[in-house]
């Protein structure tokens, strides 16, 4: 044998041994497959039972694991590591392994189950791990449901026909706009007269029903607008009957408990709600003179209605992208026919309402529109949240069979548009986001929004030309009359609840409140 000839033989005969021990290292620490027996089936809208049984032969393995390795590592008084007699282990940390062995089945087993079954879950399996005990003979079976997401197959979304509906913003909308921009930095001062439209009541509040007591709210302000709303009814004729309020005038209005109101015993339950007024007052508008603009970031009124003006040219194009989203959303969800379960739907609705205010906060609307729209939303929340849920659903679909993605850089930009909204750095509007777990509802609504905007790129738009934004004609109170109200229904004639304290009656010292 030549000299190269002897030096490659030597190298080679110690790598053959490497590859073979790789090889037993790789098999000895193969996974180990169960043969698990699993049986899935529908008990419900987008619910599924799962009933899994693990056989002994797969128990008795991580049984004999854990032993093994307690065998090795166990310290017992009297023998050496590594050479304490098996049937001592069993014995002595019988509990321990029981409970390692547990953990190890449902592990194990979840986790290929989640592999060869695609369930596609929307959350977390109702089991109690704790409740779960591992026979000491005989196979091992469990059980749980799982809501998940529904089966639908995608209509056609190529060639949609939409109506865009464009319109171009107005002087009178500026100024409008600047107004009710400016009120924000006003002050809330006694006014000696009757009251007129856009002044504040600060009034005692009362509510009577036929079957329920309440609470009475004491210095409450609320300003004197067509509508006032409540988070869960609304006083459509308040302004045409406040108008003209002098201190110790009493007015009474009829309402109605929303029929999607959060306390159901309560729902489509008649109201009377009676205000006495304590007194009036009105609105002192700002000075704009040079240091009060410039602490709004502009050099002048002329400077301020041009800042106006693109935030309302940017609510422009949230009204048009929100009137092609619906229908958008009403042709693609046509065929959604499927049902929700009424667990998902009510956890969801706080999600929904978020996400909703979201936008219009991107969208540069004001906080006293929002409010007045979070009231509206509020008392229609489940059927809002029921379809809103579906649209997720389709949008989802869509967006992945496209392959759209939200990057990292998407979520930057909205959260500097909206901290640009507010007056304040992303920074501090991303921490804001974070505390309130919104960041996640804030994904998703980029990647819905990418979804519509990818239906909308093949679609035939005919423009239509719309009138104006209309005025914000409500006043709302983020008082709930359900809150109000006693835990049970009381007899009629039983006596009156005793007035409690003013909840959510803040004083007002400036139009934000």
């Amino acid at each position: 044998m030549s000299e190269s000839e002897h030096e490659s033989a030597s190298v080679a005969e110690p790598v053959g041994e490497g590859v073979a021990e790789s090889a037993e290292l790789a098999a000895a620490e193969a996974k180990y497959k169960l043969s698990l027996k699993v049986d899935v089936t529908d008990v419900g809208p987008c619910k599924k039972r799962v009933q899994v049984v693990v056989p002994r032969a797969d128990i008795d393995h991580f049984y004999n694991e854990a032993i093994k390795e307690l065998v090795g590592s166990a310290t017992v008084p009297g023998f050496r590591p590594g050479h304490v007699p098996r049937k001592l282990i069993e014995r002595r940390f019988r509990k321990e392994v029981g409970d390692t062995v547990r953990q190890q089945v449902l592990m194990e087993s979840l986790e290929q189950l989640a592999e060869e079954h695609e369930l596609d879950a929307i959350n977390e399996p109702n089991l109690d791990v704790e409740d779960l005990e591992i026979p000491e003979q005989g196979d091992f079976s469990y059980d749980f449901e799982v809501e998940v997401r529904p089966e639908f197959d995608l209509p056609d979304y190529n060639g949609l026909r939409i109506r865009r509906p464009v319109r171009t913003v107005t002087d009178d909308e500026v100024h409008e706009y600047v107004n009710e921009y400016l009120e924000q930095f006003g002050q809330v001062v006694p006014h000696d007269g009757p009251a007129e439209a856009g002044d504040f009541l600060t009034v005692d509040l009362s509510f009577e029903s036929p079957k329920w007591h309440f609470r009475h709210l004491s210095d409450l302000n609320v300003r004197v607008r067509p509508v006032l709303e409540f988070t869960d009814a609304t006083i459509k004729d308040f302004g045409d009957k406040t108008v003209g309020a002098t201190p110790g005038a009493t007015f009474e209005f009829s309402t109605t408990i929303s029929a999607e109101a959060a306390q159901t015993a309560m729902r489509g339950e008649p109201v009377l709600a009676r205000f006495v007024v304590r007194d009036v007052k009105r609105l002192r508008m700002p000075e704009l003179n040079d240091e009060f603009l410039s602490s709004l970031g502009v050099e002048d009124a002329k400077s301020l209605n041009e800042s106006a003006r693109r935030i309302l040219e940017r609510q422009v194009v949230y009204e048009q992208r929100q009137a092609t989203r619906r229908q958008v959303l009403s042709q693609i969800t046509v065929s959604a026919t499927w049902d929700l379960p009424e667990s998902l739907v009510s956890r969801q609705v706080q999600n929904a309402l978020h996400r909703e205010l979201l936008e219009m906060r991107q969208a540069g609307f004001n906080e006293e529109y929002i409010a007045s729209r979070e009231n509206e939303l509020r008392q229609e929340q489940v059927s809002m949240t029921r379809q809103a849920l579906k649209e997720h659903f389709v949008l989802n679909k869509i967006a992945t069979q496209a392959k759209l993605e939200v990057t990292p850089d998407d979520i930057e930009e909205e959260i500097h548009a909206m901290a640009q909204q507010r007056g304040e750095s992303s920074r501090k509007m991303r921490v804001r986001l974070a505390r309130q777990d919104l960041m996640e509802n804030l994904e998703a609504q980029i990647l819905e929004r990418k979804a519509v905007d990818y239906v909308l790129e093949r679609a035939v738009f005919e423009d239509e030309t719309v009138s104006p934004r209309s005025v914000n004609l409500a006043f709302a109170l983020g008082t709930s009359i359900c809150a109000l109200a006693d835990a049970q229904p009381t007899p009629v004639n039983a006596p009156p609840a005793v007035a409690g304290a003013p909840a959510a009656a803040a004083g007002i010292e400036t139009a934000q409140g």
